[in-house]
């Protein structure tokens, strides 16, 4: 018998000072049984990072949302839509290969990855120069101590508030806080 998904639900404020963008999101977030809390809540970091494109490219004609996940490696871990359907932001978390990210690109205007982990220099080192051709592809590494921490965070039922400030998001609970300065690689 195959185990399914846990449903997490997340009420997230965010406070994007950047970019201009304040909003609040009801979200919900199926993990895999095998996705770690780690990685879910890099898709859940990775939405507040990007989240003020929905005004940016879209003027608020847009949703978002996360993918499947681990259970569909053809879909997104974490989308922006605009109300046409078209997808106009695809983001991956983890450490994809070239043939996932030209996929991707095929089928969104815009890709994104944040990579984490202590092995993401040595992933980028060989994929880095096979995907510069790849345009509208941002890459950013999250720092693996920051990335660890997240996963504390994680709970069935979150209340997160999400602040971008130069650069830098500090996600947190009513608990405890995380602060992560992704580094751009491409």
């Amino acid at each position: 018998m195959a185990l399914k998904s846990t449903i997490f639900k997340a009420s997230l404020q965010v406070a994007d000072i950047d970019h201009g963008y304040y909003a609040d999101h009801s979200l919900t977030l199926a993990r895999h049984p095998s996705e770690t809390n780690e990685r879910m809540m890099i898709r859940m970091a990775a939405l507040a990072l990007k989240v003020h494109l929905l005004m940016s490219l879209c003027q608020g004609d847009a949703r978002v949302g996360f993918g499947a996940g681990l259970s569909d490696p053809d879909d997104p871990d974490v989308w922006l839509d605009d109300f046409t359907g078209r997808r106009r932001v695809w983001i991956e978390v983890g450490q994809p290969d070239e043939r996932a990210l030209t996929r991707a690109r095929s089928r969104a205007d815009r890709v994104c990855v944040y990579a984490y982990s202590n092995a993401v220099p040595i992933w980028w080192a060989a994929l880095g120069p096979r995907v510069q051709r790849i345009d509208s592809l941002e890459v950013w590494s999250i720092p693996a101590e920051a990335s660890g921490s997240l996963a504390r965070l994680a709970e069935r039922s979150m209340q997160l508030q999400a602040t971008v400030l130069d650069g830098q998001l500090t996600l947190g609970s009513a608990v405890e806080s995380v602060t992560l300065e992704p580094e751009r690689l491409k």
